[in-house]
């Protein structure tokens, strides 16, 4: 899901109430004092519902009468909303979200990428090959980067053909942009343009098993590269990125 949009007083109002329920300074079940905040934060209590009502529209919150504002349990967190993901990453929780989403990626992108060669057509190695383009010209620009990595993985969850499965696009791409942003950062980072042209050549080739192993030795190489970028804390104790199946030699760079 996308970013909330809202600027001035109310977008960082949400930005700051939900930043700290992510991280805990509001803890699960505190009644919120909406008063006493609006308060703190120098704002209208007009702004302070405002705020709430879109903290609640991502499970962060709920009010009931008689008990008023509250901290919903994590369970009820929308964990997939791209602004829940930031307040996370920047919070200290990024090693857990980087290794539930490799996990995701595991189960979800090998089987895509087999079906896409199955299934591709014309259209969808056009966007492939334009997002790979993308991408070669991109190498030093962060932003953009991310941006032809996003386009190149939504594009290969379309040309599976299943619209169930192109829609997963909202659960991977706000994870692979927040990902995206330490890993193109990190000087040590692998080339992400060649393990991504064996999944497209597999894909224009139809050929689907070289498309699924192509597509583990990819995300082999992704998994590397968080482990590199990630910052050594506490945070990241005991929570180390699942292994991704061994790819057999045959297409190992």
């Amino acid at each position: 899901m996308a970013s909330y949009a809202g600027r001035g007083v109310h977008g960082e109002v949400v930005q700051r109430l939900g930043a700290r329920v992510v991280t805990g300074d509001f803890a699960e079940g505190d009644i919120l004092d909406v008063r006493a905040l609006g308060e703190e934060l120098d704002v209208s209590l007009t702004v302070m519902r405002e705020a709430l009502k879109v903290l609640a529209g991502k499970g962060l919150i709920d009010a009931r009468q008689k008990r008023g504002t509250f901290v919903r349990p994590r369970s009820a967190w929308n964990l997939l909303d791209a602004d829940v993901i930031r307040w996370r990453m920047a919070g200290g929780d990024g090693r857990r979200l980087m290794r539930d989403l490799t996990d995701i990626r595991a189960v979800v992108e090998p089987a895509a990428a087999h079906r896409a060669a199955l299934r591709r057509t014309d259209a969808d190695l056009t966007e492939l090959e334009t997002a790979l383009a993308a991408m070669e010209r991109a190498r030093g620009d962060l932003a953009a980067e991310a941006e032809a990595d996003a386009a190149f993985h939504r594009a290969l969850l379309a040309a599976t053909g299943n619209e169930l499965l192109a829609r997963l696009e909202l659960i991977l791409e706000p994870g692979l942009r927040e990902r995206d942003r330490p890993v193109h950062a990190h000087g040590d980072a692998d080339d992400p343009v060649p393990s991504h042209r064996r999944v497209l050549e597999a894909i224009r080739d139809r050929d689907a098993p070289g498309a699924e192993l192509a597509m583990l030795d990819l995300l082999a190489k992704a998994a590397e590269d968080v482990d590199r970028a990630a910052p050594a804390r506490p945070d990241a104790e005991g929570v180390r990125a699942p292994a991704v199946p061994a790819v057999p030699q045959a297409i190992q760079p």
